[in-house]
């Protein structure tokens, strides 16, 4: 790992180091490949005051990036959008960037705290100042638009990173716009070493559930969390009815649908294709369900019943 804590990726961090003159990327990849990473390392980079090795590590712009506290870095995610009524919220329980994140003028509820046209309108601390869209995708078209001419023609040399889990879920004028790099996936002997370095075990399931994934590794306490629920649960369908039921409550009160939801379908790997078809519509609809805010102990007792009855467990 570099003082940036990135897992592998050596390829990409050379292209962006070629690259870094340019005004816009598009890092495209599936969650936790190590995306966000990779846009702090190019902040980094851009921002070093070294003469040699870029990032240092060491120089007043990477320490203050290292410490989350960069004056240059200025970092927008989707929000949740909700309405009053349960009607107006299940419409409107949609993750999007909007307009108001990136315009002053248009947050007349004072919603964001920094806007990205306004933010730019100031010079840098250090060198160039860098935004990073992360999840491009969740853009609307209004934000997008009102993008485009800062991402064209970026104030004060500025640096747009967009990043997202899906390339062909981007606007396509965003897409125009920016350098793009797909970010693969990291080799299974560079995930050894770095759960090694990390922590100086082996760990095969963890390894396998990452699939190649970085962020997995630096959130392990999670993921193996996830992965023991998803572990009792199945061992609850199995056991019983009762049992099913009791560990269906539990998971319901750990869940984190960041986490467990993949955990899920991993454990269950191992069953059939057909099964796994019917376990995975199972959970997508106990998903749904619980956006739409239906009873959490219901939609999970369900799940776990329904999980059983495809298993073929039958009886008490």
């Amino acid at each position: 790992m570099n003082p940036l804590g990135i897992i592998g990726h050596a390829q990409i961090l050379e292209q962006l180091s070629q690259l870094e003159g340019r005004h816009a990327f598009l890092l495209a990849g599936v969650p936790r490949l190590g995306k966000h990473k990779l846009a702090h390392w190019l902040t980094a980079r851009v921002n070093c005051s070294s003469t040699s090795e870029k990032p240092c590590g060491i120089c007043p712009s990477c320490t203050a990036l290292l410490r989350e506290a960069h004056p240059d870095l200025l970092e927008v995610g989707p929000k949740l959008e909700t309405g009053s009524g349960k009607a107006a919220r299940r419409a409107a329980r949609r993750a999007i960037i909007p307009i108001k994140a990136i315009a002053a003028s248009r947050d007349d509820g004072h919603d964001f705290d920094v806007h990205v046209l306004e933010w730019l309108s100031i010079g840098p601390h250090y060198r160039r100042k860098v935004v990073v869209i992360d999840g491009a995708e969740f853009l609307n078209a209004e934000a997008a638009n009102a993008l485009l001419k800062v991402v064209e023609e970026p104030p004060n040399n500025a640096l747009f990173i967009f990043l997202t889990r899906d390339l062909l879920e981007v606007i396509p004028t965003i897409v125009s716009r920016c350098t793009r790099l797909n970010i693969p996936p990291v080799s299974e002997g560079k995930m050894d070493a770095a759960l090694t370095l990390l922590e100086g075990t082996e760990d095969p399931e963890l390894l396998a559930f990452a699939a190649g994934r970085p962020g997995v590794l630096l959130e392990r306490d999670a993921a193996r969390a996830a992965l023991s629920d998803a572990h009792t649960l199945l061992e609850g369908l199995e056991s019983g009815m009762l049992e099913a039921l009791s560990a269906a409550d539990a998971l319901e009160k750990k869940f984190d649908p960041l986490w467990h939801p993949e955990a899920l379908g991993f454990v269950a790997r191992h069953f059939d294709s057909r099964v796994r078809l019917k376990l995975d519509e199972a959970l997508l609809d106990a998903q749904e369900r619980l956006e739409q805010y239906a009873n959490a102990g219901l939609v999970f007792g369900v799940l776990a019943l329904e999980w059983r009855r495809v298993l073929g467990y039958s009886g008490g």
